[in-house]
């Protein structure tokens, strides 16, 4: 076992040097390490070290049997507790109650069943993203290899439209440049070239020794030593973090615990409420099957199915609003979330370059620099960048009088362009590209409207004047041009010398017009922003100052790579700038705000976001989005617009406000009947409902509260984010569930000593009155504010828990009321009946005042 440790040491780069450790080395050393050389593997060292290190494929989810995967899914506490009620119910002889709560159950399983594959199919996008060969030195000659089979140490080849195959070293270069958008985001390529070493601490863009699967080379050729192979590599990195076990969010945390509390309440009521009947010498079966019905009343059966069905409203009302829900969970943790992480470019930003700038040596707005960019961009036939694209965007310009002779094409050693053309008899060389790289072929420039020599304190302003402008966020070139003497059909570069210095032409990703209220929206609404990007600090300053908004604290990447995980949690606390960000860091500062306590959303579009959404409590991604981000995703925006998400959370707030209200309304309805029929217990002869009855109360109880999806919710509640509290749901079910038994105890009293009810006439009365007191009082509890006066109900919900009351006072007169064996009761039992409900109404509205006042249901930081 050691020797192979130590054959795995010497041939396979150790997960524990860290990518940018990679970069720092010398290329000899990376060589020992690897046992290779320029030469590159032999075919038999490169079979060995297949056998040593693994194919170079990314991580993938570990099978199981479709069988073992859907039964996991019942592990949830609250299901249990479900399957366990149906199960009793139908020893019952509750056959219908039995079929509808294990049809819930069942649903709700299979929704979370088939989601799961969304992130397998994540993966499976990703790993088609990696072309399928690549070109490998093996026994000396240069030979077309599987992806899967090349190893560490293997020497390859690149070119332009080559996807990279692995994390590797740069050996030699010329003019290579690869877009790396895949891991940072940035679209704009990066020149990649063979330097000996990379400071230690340098962030991701200044890598240029490095080369990443799954990037892809735009240009040039390269040579590199393959470092590390599939899940090793910063793309398995990402691949492994979408086939693994999603953190489990704010919402799953908080039903589980909801799960348990029900369970543990059920459990001490049910145990007491069987030996209480058996001390007092009732028949045993009877008692337990008493006792049974109980643990059924007391559970949430339709909790479930009133969660799809909010969801589902919820997730049709965001859609209409440009919000589309692919996991109809995460409507509840976008409604929770209180802190939203996102890169700048195309949410604050277009997403979409542009002119802004076109200044003469002393600032002035210059036609002719204009002009002349315009004249380089329109004619030279190369590739054109996102400059060119917003230089031609900017104006049309009327240039029919100009005719193109000839052109010098860019490359990346001049870095510049220029193209020769004809007008009216003057033939002009216009050349465009790096301030520095124009300056290199400028003798004169234009200064105070005369043409004068290039003069090393002019060449100084024009350097101050660039640098200026990128310490201010804007992406800078030059413009010079030249009057040619000599005509002839071909220009080269040696043609480009004694030219006089025009101007420059500066672009910015402008901050969008509707961003600054955006993020006005987003604060009234509670939500706090914090910006996630690997663009270099400049760029992001230059935008947060034109949106106002304030930098609490500006952090680098480099500055997180020296930092302990308890040293971020402060840092993520006090800063909400974060710039030169590789993704994992992105995802460390994500994690620290989630274990702060914090509901986080994360808002990307790349690949490199699809582990940070993971992470996060809520991942958001936008229709334009690559495959893999949108597969990652929770939610889908239409635009890429922070208003939109701002609509979309108030929704979300709504859904999960009317899914509390059920919560409350039935824990402390249920627990108020399970307390009452204990404590009868202790003096009635009888039971005071039959287990049929209560199966047949809590059924219709249930359906009446299906409406409460519909309803709707205060202003007030909407404007700060809310959080699961068990604490809270235990206090509200412990104040408000014993006035219920209040009413439910005078009911006993009043029936036994006032009507002299026998046992059919008293479980009659008792169902009738329990039932039209817990429907009729939700019209109190659904809000803090004075019902019907300050805050109205839904039509539906009205007209359901109505019908529901008519129901329950009609049972008795029905056919099936003799099999439920209710009797008629008498007419003075139906104005008592209107007297409670009348007290019930008022007293549980100054209990709720008081109680609103002493305990608030903030919910803003609780676990």
């Amino acid at each position: 076992m050691a020797n192979q440790a130590n054959t795995i040491e010497l041939t396979c780069m150790p997960p524990s040097i860290k990518t940018e450790e990679l970069a720092s080395l010398p290329l000899e050393e990376v060589f020992s390490r690897l046992r290779t050389d320029e030469s590159g593997l032999t075919s038999k060292e490169a079979k060995s070290r297949l056998q040593v290190c693994g194919r170079n494929e990314i991580a993938r989810r570990k099978k199981r049997s479709a069988v073992a995967d859907f039964l996991l899914h019942f592990k949830s506490p609250l299901l249990v507790i479900l399957i366990f009620a149906a199960i009793l119910s139908g020893i019952l002889g509750e056959l219908i109650n039995t079929g509808i709560v294990f049809s819930i159950v069942l649903i709700s399983v299979m929704l979370d069943y088939f989601q799961e594959a969304k992130a397998e199919r994540a993966a499976q996008l990703l790993k088609e993203k990696v072309s399928t060969t690549a070109t490998v030195l093996r026994d000396l000659k240069k030979q077309e290899v599987g992806l899967a089979e090349i190893v560490p140490g293997d020497v390859i080849y690149l070119s332009a439209g080559d996807i990279v195959p692995a994390d590797a070293r740069l050996i030699a270069a010329k003019d290579l440049f690869v877009n790396q958008s895949a891991l940072t985001g940035e679209s704009i390529p990066v020149e990649k070239m063979p330097v000996d070493a990379i400071s230690k601490g340098a962030p991701m863009e200044e890598w240029r020794n490095l080369l990443f699967m799954g990037t892809s080379v735009v240009s040039g050729t390269g040579k590199a030593v393959v470092v590390r192979t599939g899940a090793n590599t910063e793309f398995g990195k990402i691949a492994r973090k979408l086939v693994g076990r999603a953190p489990e969010t704010d919402f799953e945390r908080g039903l589980k615990g909801f799960g348990y509390m029900i369970m543990q309440v059920t459990f001490v009521l049910v145990i007491f409420v069987f030996f209480v009947n058996a001390l007092f010498k009732r028949d045993l079966l009877e008692s337990l099957l008493f006792s049974v019905a109980l643990a059924v009343g007391l559970t949430p059966e339709l909790l479930p199915m009133i969660l799809s069905i909010n969801l589902s409203n919820g997730a049709l009302a965001m859609s209409k609003k440009g919000v589309i829900v692919k996991r109809l969970s995460s409507i509840q943790n976008f409604g929770t979330m209180d802190v939203l992480c996102t890169d700048k470019t195309g949410t604050l930003t277009e997403n979409k370059i542009k002119l802004v700038l076109h200044v003469d040596l002393d600032d002035r707005e210059d036609e002719r620099v204009l002009l002349f960019s315009y004249l380089n961009s329109y004619f030279q036939t190369g590739l054109k960048s996102p400059l060119d694209e917003a230089i031609l965007a900017y104006r049309n310009l009327e240039i029919c009088r100009y005719s193109k002779v000839d052109e010098v094409p860019f490359d990346f050693v001049r870095r510049r362009v220029s193209v020769v053309v004809d007008y009216e008899d003057q033939r002009l060389m216009v050349t465009k590209g790096a301030p520095e790289s124009i300056l290199e072929v400028c003798s004169y420039c234009e200064y105070e409207g005369r043409t004068v020599d290039m003069t090393p304190e002019l060449a100084a302003r024009v350097e101050a004047q660039y640098r200026r402008l990128s310490a201010e966020g804007f992406r800078v070139l030059a413009v010079a041009y030249s009057k040619l003497k000599e005509r002839k059909p071909s220009y080269s570069i040696g043609d480009e010398v004694h030219m006089v210095f025009l101007g420059l032409v500066a672009f910015l990703d402008p901050p969008k017009e509707d961003a600054r209220e955006s993020l006005k929206l987003l604060k009234g609404a509670g939500i706090e922003l914090k910006i996630l990007t690997g663009d270099n600090e400049l760029v992001t300053k230059k935008v947060c100052d034109d949106l106002d908004f304030e930098i609490k604290g500006l952090v680098l990447g480099s500055e997180i790579a020296q930092m302990h995980d308890d040293a971020l949690s402060r840092v993520v606390e006090e800063a909400n700038v974060f710039a030169r960000l590789t993704p994992a860091q992105k995802d460390r500062i994500i994690a620290a705000l989630r274990q702060n306590g914090h509901v986080v959303g994360f808002l990307g579009d790349g690949i490199n976001d699809a582990p940070s959404m993971r992470t996060a409590d809520v991942g958001i991604s936008v229709d334009n989005a690559v495959d893999v981000a949108k597969e990652a995703a929770d939610i889908i925006l239409l635009r890429k617009s922070l208003t939109v998400l701002e609509e979309g959370v108030i929704e979300g707030r709504q859904t999960f406000g009317n899914t509390m209200k059920y919560i409350m309304m039935n824990v402390s309805s249920n627990f108020g009947n399970m307390f009452s029929v204990a404590g009868a217990s202790l003096f009635l002869p009888f039971l005071p409902m039959l287990p049929t009855q209560i199966l047949l109360n809590n059924l219709l109880y249930d359906f009446s509260q299906f409406t409460i999806t519909t309803d709707h919710v205060d202003r007030d509640y909407l404007e700060k984010p809310k959080r699961w509290d068990i604490s809270f749901i235990k206090r509200f079910m412990v104040v408000f569930g014993p006035i219920s038994s209040l009413f439910d105890f005078i009911t006993f009293f009043v029936m036994l000593y006032v009507f002299s009810a026998d046992e059919p006439l008293f479980q009659t009365a008792w169902f009738t009155v329990s039932l039209c007191t817990q429907t009729m009082i939700v019209f109190a509890i659904r809000t803090r504010a004075v019902p019907f006066f300050r805050s109205r109900p839904s039509r539906t919900l009205a007209a359901g828990s109505l019908a529901i009351v008519a129901a329950a006072l009609l049972v008795p007169f029905s056919p099936i009321g003799p099999l439920f064996s209710f009797v008629v009761p008498p007419a003075g039992f139906y104005v008592f009946l209107a007297l409670v409900l009348g007290a019930y109404f008022l007293i549980t509205e100054s209990v709720k005042r008081w109680f609103y006042r002493r305990y608030n249901f903030a919910m803003t930081r609780s676990r």
